[in-house]
């Protein structure tokens, strides 16, 4: 980053500091951050878009579509969700590679099963050997926003399913009174009130969401904990920058980092109930309602 920082050995104090914090394996730890982030913008939306159709097949009148919905949710919830995250990304790996190996090489002999071993044509693997790191990133990326999705999207089903269920059904009953179809009854007066009562199961999944970023590593990801734990170790001569065991320094900005991200969540999502409990029979509703005359 600086001219002077050619020769680590010749530096000191500030300037060591300097060098140090602008190479390039502390950029990569930056960008991690901004990794993390771009993750969670994506995954969030994504979960809460499995979860919205997790509860409306949960909800059908057709007895198949609602058991996928509830065993779907069941199913997800009650698995750890670490051992969740290692067995599925592995399989949805595997399975990718095995449509791709018949499509692709429909002459090929030898079993992909071999002990322990799972292997394809070398023009079925994902991502192909020979392509740019960025396609690698971007299908380890892929995995962990879908892994992500079909992991939170499981538990918003189950928040959504009950705010569903929490909206007066004389509401519902009042809709249909006045001609409404029952597509108009679910899109005009159910969804837009559920969302209230929805939220604060929403917001601690988010909170949830924001903790488990760490599991990010065991997708193949280099998230922000992983660099801490590299960049903090002691290092030797064989390093550039050598330095005693620095952990803790880094697990603390860490922990700053988490605690002000929640905190400026905190904030929003306080932001969003008030102005979803606008004109609601909720007790917030009712409190503004009271405040305001």
């Amino acid at each position: 980053m600086f001219s002077y920082c050619a020769d680590p050995k010749t530096l000191e104090g500030l300037a060591w500091l300097s060098c140090y914090l602008t190479n390039g394996v502390h950029m990569k730890f930056y960008w991690s951050f901004v990794t993390v982030l771009v993750l969670l913008a994506i995954t969030a939306p994504v979960a809460l878009s499995f979860g919205f159709a997790g509860a409306m097949a949960s909800r059908s009148h057709f007895p198949p579509l609602a058991w996928l919905g509830r065993i779907y949710t069941a199913m997800v919830r009650g698995v750890p969700d670490i051992a969740f995250f290692l067995f599925f990304v592995i399989a949805l790996d595997q399975g990718l590679e095995w449509l791709r190996h018949h499509a692709m090489c429909p002459d090929w002999k030898e079993p992909i099963r071999q002990g322990a071993n799972f292997l394809v044509c070398p023009e079925a693997k994902l991502p192909q050997s020979s392509a740019p790191q960025i396609w690698h990133e971007i299908y380890n990326a892929s995995l962990a926003i879908f892994t992500f999705a079909i992991v939170f999207g499981a538990f918003a089903a189950n928040v959504i399913y009950g705010a569903m269920n929490a909206v007066p059904k004389e509401q519902l009953e009042t809709a249909h009174a006045y001609g409404m179809s029952n597509r108009q009854t679910f899109w005009r007066i159910l969804v837009p009130q559920m969302w209230i009562y929805a939220l604060p199961g929403l917001s601690n999944l988010w909170m949830i969401l924001i903790k488990a970023t760490p599991l990010l590593f065991l997708l193949g990801v280099q998230d922000i904990v992983y660099w801490a734990r590299e960049l903090g170790g002691s290092k030797t001569s064989v390093f550039a920058y050598p330095h005693p065991d620095w952990r803790l320094y880094y697990f603390l900005f860490l922990l700053v980092f988490y605690l002000a991200f929640t905190r400026v969540s905190e904030i929003a999502l306080t932001r969003l109930t008030r102005k979803l409990s606008r004109g609601q029979a909720t007790m917030a509703g009712e409190a503004q309602r009271k405040a305001a005359a």
